[in-house]
């Protein structure tokens, strides 16, 4: 199912800020590697412009140590990826779509050299953010495996996670 475009992520704002905030991610490695940063004016240089381009508050992201998660790619991606927003009078239908978005595991198109086809493995997050901004009773626990007050461990199903979210309304 598609989902309305104010819903969608917005691969077109991405594509635009994508390369030039790789190249900054990367000009801010080679820099240090060369010249060290110990009083971090180029990284708060660095921080600076990404936030000027992106309107995101970086110091949610590891502009330093990169190497040592996911990679100067992906850490490009999730910061040229333009944030959800609130959106007004969700459907159920969308929600289901969502839900099933992040419960389903879909195998990445090797032929798809697109930025949406690269990172369709790290969108999770923006809909993760997305259910957080536009569900009041939302918590990232429902994607996760619980444990019951047996011991036993489970996992919520789509339909449950539905239900449960749609049923604590949308904001």
């Amino acid at each position: 199912m598609e989902l309305r475009k104010e819903i969608e992520p917005d691969f077109q704002t991405l594509e635009k800020r994508y390369p030039e905030v790789l190249k900054l991610i990367l000009a801010y490695s080679d820099y240090c590697e060369e010249n060290g940063d110990e009083d971090n004016t180029e990284y708060q240089k660095l921080e600076n412009t990404l936030h000027e381009m992106t309107g995101k508050d970086m110091s949610q992201f590891n502009l330093w140590e990169w190497w040592e998660e996911e990679g100067a790619e992906v850490l490009a991606f999730r910061i040229s990826l333009p944030a959800p927003k609130i959106i007004e009078h969700i459907t159920k239908d969308e929600l289901v779509e969502i839900v099933r978005r992040q419960k389903t595991f879909v195998m990445q198109d090797e032929d798809d050299k697109s930025l949406k086809g690269q990172f369709h493995y790290h969108l999770d997050d923006y809909f993760i953010d997305f259910l957080t901004l536009n569900f009041t009773t939302f918590d990232r626990c429902l994607f996760q495996r619980q444990k019951d007050k047996q011991g036993n461990y489970f996992e919520y199903n789509q339909n449950e996670i539905v239900e449960k979210l749609w049923n604590d309304g949308a904001r």
